[in-house]
């Protein structure tokens, strides 16, 4: 393939290196001269590993230049990817200026050429930015029979980034609307194993990301301040937390649904974060914990007001599906809001057997829910009745069994996502997807 590559800074680079490597000719395309007449000679921009033999290895096969003429470069090649950087403004929102200008340029040479090419979005862009620029620049282009458009998020480590873009550990590539590329595009650029998904999604994936390992440094960092101050091999700590891949290192926790509750979690939070202010440490993240707790419950309150019902039936009331523990229950707290504001609600769980509640199990409901025998019906369908919102917090039910007594007048929100739930015939609505 003949690849364009716009922005030769750490990304662009690298890009330009590794798919000159695989037989691609490449022309970069940056603003600075400088940086262009290095690209020329093989010399790269920036300091990383195997990166100067690739672009050596490119120069010496006839197969990497670089310019600063875009039109040259679009005239030149097939398909661009565009690199440029989106720094942060003084507000912190992201600056796109120079993916606006770059785009607009690359339309503008596309409609010189008059033949068909790609564009690759692969700089760093919040969800919905493509799409923004697109229509803003690109909009008599894109969808016809002169451009196709993807995102291409980078997942590319500093000081490994060649061996990164070689062996990725994640690819994603997203399209409009989730279609996939032609064969030979997934083969020779985004490789057959990588996720299609649409734009904004792709956007998403780049940013849950990096916020992920900006929350997995600082959560390891307070466990290091909180164990410095008790004298605790917070090192040894977290390595023995690693050696759990049930839980700890695994996509166990990682499906957003219910807020956390039950016994443990909530009560440990507050037990860590009261010791780590006891001793003069702060902790902010973890802090911030059962707040976010408490704003993800919230918004799956606001989520039923929204519906216009004021009949609403639980489908699970415990923490966690196939257990009667009602401590810290997210759903009694659901259950007793809606009970304060004038709702009617009915509440459907198997697993909940009154009777056989002991201990701190049973004061939940002495003291929180004294009718709860009254709400809690045995029958599914007598559960559901015929109107109202049916809040699916468990799995209490399979999706056969609710097909049977679901109405059209119902308004599902499923909060945990139960595979099919939204193929039963009424108002179906994701809780935060």
């Amino acid at each position: 393939m003949r690849i364009s590559i716009f922005g030769l800074g750490y990304v662009g680079a690298v890009t330009a290196g590794c798919l000159s490597s695989k037989g691609h000719h490449v022309v970069g395309v940056d603003v600075h001269p400088a940086k262009v007449d290095d690209f020329n000679k093989g010399i790269p921009p920036i300091v990383e590993p195997g990166l100067d033999e690739l672009l050596k290895g490119a120069k010496e096969q006839g197969l990497l230049r670089a310019t600063t003429n875009c039109d040259d470069a679009i005239a030149d090649t097939e398909l661009s990817i565009v690199c440029v950087g989106t720094p942060s403004a003084p507000s912190g929102a992201l600056d796109l200026s120079y993916v606006r200008t770059v785009a607009g340029q690359i339309g503008e040479a596309i409609k010189k050429k008059n033949t068909h090419h790609t564009l690759v979005f692969r700089s760093t862009m919040l969800p919905g930015s493509t799409s923004a620029i697109v229509a803003e620049k690109l909009a008599d282009l894109e969808g016809g029979e002169l451009l196709d458009v993807f995102y291409y998020p980078e997942f590319l480590r500093e000081s490994t980034a060649v061996k990164d873009f070689e062996v990725p550990s994640l690819a994603v590539v997203g399209s409009r609307d989730g279609s996939s590329p032609s064969g030979d595009l997934m083969k020779e650029l985004f490789g057959p194993e990588a996720n299609v998904v649409n734009w904004p999604t792709a956007e998403m994936v780049k940013y849950s990301c990096n916020a992920f390992h900006a929350a997995k440094i600082t959560f390891a960092n307070e466990i290091g301040r909180v164990g410095k101050q008790l004298e605790i091999d917070a090192r040894s700590v977290m390595s023995m937390l690693c050696q759990d891949t049930r839980l700890n290192i695994s996509s166990y926790y990682m499906r957003p649904g219910n807020p956390f509750g039950g016994s443990c979690l909530p009560k440990d939070v507050r037990a860590l974060t009261n010791k780590a202010r006891m001793t003069g440490v702060q902790l902010p993240m973890m802090e911030s914990l059962l707040l976010s707790n408490e704003k993800h419950l919230a918004s799956l309150l606001a989520l039923i007001e929204a519906s216009g019902k004021r009949e609403v039936v639980i489908l699970g009331l415990s923490f966690k599906s196939n257990t009667d523990d009602l401590r810290e229950s997210p759903m009694v707290d659901v259950a007793q809001y809606l009970l304060g504001h004038g709702f009617t609600l009915r509440i459907y769980d198997p697993a909940l057997n009154l009777s056989a509640l002991v201990g701190a199990n049973k004061r939940v409901i002495d003291v929180r829910m004294p009718h709860l025998a009254e709400l809690l019906k045995a029958d599914l369908a007598t559960a559901l009745g015929t109107d109202g919102v049916v809040v699916a917090a468990q799995k209490c039910a399979d999706v056969d069994e609710l097909s049977k007594h679901v109405k059209a007048e119902h308004h599902v929100i499923d909060v945990n996502g139960w595979t099919g739930l939204d193929r039963v015939s009424c108002t179906y609505e994701g809780f935060c997807w």
